[in-house]
């Protein structure tokens, strides 16, 4: 199944992905995700999502720690602290490669992906693929002028592989609407939500502003890892989406070598840690300023800035 979903208006753009997320034979319940994720509930939302003082929902955080540059594995529960609001947080669970992945490729199929460019990608997306677990899933987006649903999330990868096999660049890059369609499709209540969105060009062509992505990406359990090919300008926004999310930006020289890098952040990914915790001490609703930290040592840590209470 091939959905392509052309850009006309921010609600149109979202209303496309969740029909094509049902199209795609997904869970009703990553559809429900989804709208939560960028605003498409009813206005009795309110309703649905009380505060934590009558409804406590755990918050997960996804998490890595490096120090000089190299992933710190082993850690338990008791070695983080985490505070929500400057309030200390009593961590609930901590699972550290247990919960399968869902692997989202967002990738750039723009005029300017052909030749070279375009074996070095699906060289280095089938080399994600094929890294893949007997329990992991795997989605296929793809954006140029408008937003191409390849493949919808599924544990199918070789049905994902020949998805990628199939798609050939053409017109622009709508970078920003196929970030935001990405987060989209992650939301689903069982796994980790992994992001790679690859570009090798400037955003011409999205509807979204960029602060409404990054909006949408702040309420997000994914992880987002931005690549970009070159210094042409669009680092920015990818910096910021990663950022917000816990991911990691990088910038490349040349597609060659692309896929090392997508492996080294899969390769990464499974080496981060899953904290788990039921707000306390905290108001259930607005946003809410999260901070990692690791005690007794100065680690590095990339984790979510934060999560939006009681939506």
């Amino acid at each position: 199944m091939i959905a392509t979903l052309r850009s006309a208006a921010t609600l149109g753009i979202a209303l496309a992905v969740s029909a094509a997320i049902v199209e795609a034979d997904l869970p009703a319940s990553a559809e429900a995700s989804a709208g939560r994720q960028v605003g498409l509930s009813s206005g009795n939302r309110a309703q649905q999502d009380p505060p934590f003082a009558s409804k406590a929902a755990p918050v997960r955080v996804d998490v890595l720690v490096t120090d000089n540059g190299v992933a710190v594995t082993g850690l338990t529960a008791a070695d983080f602290e985490v505070t929500d609001n400057g309030v200390v947080q009593q961590i609930d669970l901590i699972e550290f490669d247990r919960l399968p992945l869902n692997v989202i490729l967002a990738l750039d199929m723009s005029a300017s992906t052909t030749g070279e460019r375009l074996l070095h990608l699906r060289l280095a997306a089938r080399a994600v693929l094929g890294g893949l677990g007997s329990t992991d899933r795997a989605a296929l987006l793809t954006f140029s002028d408008g937003i191409q649903l390849a493949h919808g999330l599924s544990a199918d990868v070789a049905a994902v592989r020949a998805a990628l096999d199939k798609v050939q660049p053409s017109g622009g890059t709508a970078l920003v609407d196929g970030a935001f369609s990405a987060l989209m499709l992650a939301g689903r209540d069982a796994g980790r939500d992994l992001v790679v969105v690859f570009s090798d060009g400037l955003d011409t062509g999205s509807i979204l502003s960029r602060e409404r992505v990054l909006d949408s990406a702040r309420r997000s359990d994914a992880v987002v890892y931005g690549v970009t090919a070159g210094n042409s300008g669009k680092v920015g926004f990818v910096s910021s989406l990663s950022e917000q999310t816990g991911g990691q930006s990088m910038e490349i020289s040349s597609t060659m070598d692309l896929q090392k890098t997508f492996v080294g952040i899969l390769d990464e990914f499974r080496r981060r840690y899953v904290l788990s915790f039921t707000p306390r001490g905290v108001s259930g609703t607005g946003w809410h300023r999260l901070q990692v930290r690791v005690k007794g040592r100065r680690a590095v840590i990339a984790a979510r800035q934060g999560y939006t209470g009681g939506g």
